[in-house]
């Protein structure tokens, strides 16, 4: 920031420090980052719609669907040559990005965050990748919360509840649904419900759902009206829906996990790219509803326009034959969570939300229809969307924001018991078989997943570098009694000292006190050597360690000291008194409000 301009910004943040509270600008900020996190959410939905209308209106309108084979293996190519060659840094998926930098950097996110997302997701999905927009409009909303709350000196709590401002912001101008909107963010982000986080995130909703009106319309995502009331006597069919969209989000999660798995086996990434791409390729041509977000297949089937759905597909379908529509129904089903799987291993950049909106409209038609088959008289439409809802609270492990959020599409709560029974039935279900979401695994695997628990939320946001003391004076075992107190005792203020050999690798432990009782014997001092003195550490800290295992090493060995190491290396100590010291200063930090 050039001089000038510094000054004049040091100005305007002493005059608001003079003026206004500090929780009044987290209100302004709040606002502003609603506003922002709206605006980078249209950018994102008219750029995609964007390559869409060129695409489509320009070239399959003459050529058919016979592109569709090769356009995503165009975007995902673009999409590696940005990253690689201007972005040069990694993306990652929205919300599991996000939820890192919540628990492992302070609420901390890179600049380029803010335009990386808005770039690469549009060339994506525009392109056919079989992907949504939530997650990236999530990542870079989150990206300008976290760097307005840097620019104006926020604290680390109220970072992060700019943070969940701005998830509020995406998601409310996505779906123009502020509650939903509020719900989600809270729910993914953990966010504590008190009354000042909640006030800031209605006014970052709100912010970001007029500024989607002020310049979308009012066109919505969902173009649905609720037809039909929920019957008692369709209980036993939720139930029965609410399982079978259970069974759905565990094959989702594990068929994402496991394709994610298997990409990563390739070292060389064009060859990674290339299969992956010739295969959402592959996939996209021979069927074409799953091609891009699919907002169009979603609204047919809610609408009951079945044909228009499955209209992409280059087959000669009977309409009439209700069991083949069924047929085709699950087939699009089945490879929705292959393609959009396959799409992030190709590199391509996008969001889970949307997928199971798909995966779940498709299938809560096929309930319909098949119960229907029988006898029955369903809405196919109500179970279109409470499909829907099961999916997501199951795959996302968001049952809250399911149940609002399609409450909210139908512009009511005429259906509340239905997608109340359905979300937690699906999401109990999943919870069993999947502990945790796609957006979490990782993070729960190493130990990095933020919770409701404000102790551990506080303890894993230490950094292990924080409370690492590197001023041991190092023996080594070959020394004799003389050296090391020449070299090592007179020099330290320490009484614990490490040994080391020659590559610095971790021997053990010599203790003052087990010398102390001779240090002034002169006739040792040449023929005694420190290996005599050297014992083993009651335990050791790996690096890579999460802080809520060294705590228990600490707990389980009893010691106030012990040593690091790092690629089978020596580089310090850490004391269980700066341990607890960093864990309360960072507890108060999390916790004031």
């Amino acid at each position: 920031m050039p001089t000038k301009k510094r000054n004049i910004f040091t100005r305007i943040l002493i005059w608001r420090y003079k003026h206004i509270s500090e929780r009044q600008f987290v209100l302004v900020l709040s606002i502003l980052v609603g506003f922002l996190a709206g605006l980078g959410t249209v950018i994102l939905k008219y750029l995609t719609l964007f390559i869409q209308s060129i695409l489509e209106d320009g070239i399959i309108k003459n050529y058919h669907y016979s592109l569709y084979f090769i356009f995503p293996i165009i975007g995902v190519w673009l999409v590696y040559l940005i990253k690689k060659n201007f972005i040069k840094k990694e993306i990652g998926h929205g919300i599991s990005t996000t939820l890192y930098s919540i628990s492992k950097r302070s609420g901390i996110i890179e600049r380029y965050k803010m335009f990386a997302s808005m770039i690469t997701a549009p060339i994506t999905v525009g392109f056919g990748g079989s992907a949504g927009l939530q997650g990236p409009a999530v990542s870079t909303g989150a990206a300008l919360g976290s760097n307005v709350a840097q620019l104006f000196h926020m604290n680390t709590k109220t970072r992060m509840l700019l943070i969940g401002c701005a998830t509020a912001g995406a998601m409310s101008s996505m779906f123009k649904a502020p509650v939903a909107a509020i719900v989600f963010a809270i729910e993914i982000f953990s966010l504590d419900l008190v009354f000042a986080s909640l006030v800031p995130l209605l006014l970052a909703s709100v912010a970001a759902v007029i500024t989607s009106y002020f310049f979308r319309g009012t066109d919505v995502l969902f173009g649905f009206e609720l037809q039909e009331a929920w019957r008692v006597k369709d209980i036993a069919f939720y139930v029965l829906l609410a399982v079978g969209t259970g069974i759905a989000s565990v094959y989702f999660s594990k068929m994402y996990f496991f394709i994610t798995r298997f990409f990563n086996r390739f070292s060389n990434a064009y060859w990674k790219i290339g299969i992956a791409a010739l295969a959402i390729g592959l996939m996209l041509y021979f069927i074409p509803p799953l091609y891009g977000e699919g907002y169009d297949v979603i609204n047919n089937l809610l609408n009951g326009n079945t044909v228009e759905a499955l209209s992409g597909l280059q087959y000669d379908i009977d309409m009439t034959k209700v069991w083949t529509v069924i047929g085709m129904l699950m087939i699009i089903v089945v490879f929705k969570a292959i393609a959009m799987a396959t799409t992030f291993a190709a590199g391509g950049v996008g969001g889970v939300f949307i997928p199971t909106l798909f995966m779940g409209s498709a299938l809560g038609n096929v309930f319909a229809k098949i119960i229907n088959q029988f006898g029955f008289n369903v809405s196919e439409s109500n179970f279109t969307l409470i499909g829907m809802t099961g999916l997501m609270a199951g795959v996302l492990h968001a049952p809250l924001t399911a149940i609002f959020l399609i409450a909210e599409i139908t512009g009511g709560y005429d259906l509340f018991v239905p997608l109340m029974l359905v979300a937690t039935i699906s999401y109990g279900f999943t919870k069993y078989f999947v502990p945790n979401s796609i957006y979490t695994a990782e993070l729960a695997k190493r130990g990095e997943l933020i919770t409701k628990d404000k102790d551990k939320n506080a303890l894993m946001m230490l950094k292990i570098e924080k409370v690492l003391e590197t001023n041991f004076v190092v023996l080594h075992p070959e020394m004799t009694l003389g050296e090391m107190l020449k070299k090592g005792v007179s020099k330290s203020s320490r009484n614990l000292f490490p040994v080391l050999d020659d590559e610095d690798q971790f021997l053990g432990i010599v203790l003052l006190d087990d010398v102390r009782s001779i240090m002034f014997d002169q006739s040792m001092y040449d023929n005694t050597t420190v290996s005599l003195f050297m014992k083993s550490s009651p335990g050791i800290i790996f690096y890579e360690d999460s802080m809520e295992t060294i705590m228990q090493k600490f707990k389980g060995t009893g010691a106030w000291n012990l040593p690091v190491i790092k690629d089978k290396k020596y580089v310090g100590f850490i004391s269980k008194s700066k341990l607890l010291t960093a864990y309360r200063n960072k507890l108060i930090e999390v916790t004031n409000t």
